[in-house]
C-alpha cells in the first residue's frame, strides 16, 4: 500500500461537498435550535459520539467525550458508544443511536425505511432535530479528518494517521 495516498477515514474531497454540508446546516438552523429543546444534552452527545465512532475523527472523539462526561454520560457508556455497542443505552434512545450508526456508515444517505422508522419512533420534529445533530457532527468529523488527511499527505504518511489507521493499513483484512 502506498502510505502517501491511502487514508482510511472519510474526509472532504473538495470544497463543494463541504460547502453543501454547511449550506444544509444553514438551511436547517431552525432544526438545530429545536434540537436544543427537543433532545437532552446527554442524548445529543450520545448521537454525536455514535457518528464520531463511525467517522473516527480523533478531535471530535476527544471533545465530545469531554462534553458527554460533563453532561452526565459515564465513561463506560462512552466507551460502549465509541465501540458501536448499544448495550445498556437508554431504551428510548436506542433506535436513534442505531439510526445514527447507519446514517454515518452510509455517508449521510440512509435507507428510506430506516428514516421512516426514525420518524415513526420520534415524530417528524424530533426526527428532524436528530438528523440536524447528525449532520452537524458529520461536518465536524469530516473537517477534522480532512485536516488529518492534509497532514498525512504533506508528511508522506508520517503525520495525521492514528494508531487505529496504522493498524488498519497494516492489517487490511481486519
Amino acid at each position: 500500500m502506498n502510505r502517501t495516498t491511502t487514508f482510511p477515514r472519510r474526509f472532504y474531497t473538495g470544497l463543494h461537498p463541504f460547502l453543501a454540508d454547511v449550506a444544509w446546516l444553514f438551511r436547517h438552523r431552525a432544526q438545530l435550535r429545536l434540537a436544543r429543546t427537543l433532545l437532552s444534552p446527554t442524548f445529543r452527545e450520545r448521537l454525536m459520539l455514535a457518528v464520531t465512532a463511525v467517522n473516527r475523527c480523533r478531535y471530535c472523539s476527544f471533545a465530545h467525550t469531554r462534553m458527554a462526561l460533563a453532561a452526565g454520560v459515564s465513561n463506560a457508556e462512552i466507551a460502549r458508544i465509541l465501540n458501536q455497542t448499544l448495550d445498556d443505552c437508554p431504551p428510548d434512545e436506542a433506535p436513534a443511536l442505531a439510526y445514527a450508526y447507519h446514517w454515518a456508515e452510509t455517508d449521510a444517505m440512509p435507507e428510506a425505511t430506516a428514516r421512516e422508522r426514525l420518524i415513526c419512533e420520534y415524530g417528524v420534529l424530533r426526527a428532524g432535530a436528530i438528523e440536524a445533530v447528525l449532520r452537524m457532527i458529520r461536518v465536524g468529523n469530516l473537517m477534522g479528518n480532512t485536516f488529518d488527511y492534509l497532514l498525512f499527505r504533506i508528511s508522506g504518511g508520517r503525520l495525521g494517521a492514528t494508531a487505529d489507521d496504522r493498524h488498519e493499513r497494516n492489517n487490511p483484512d481486519h
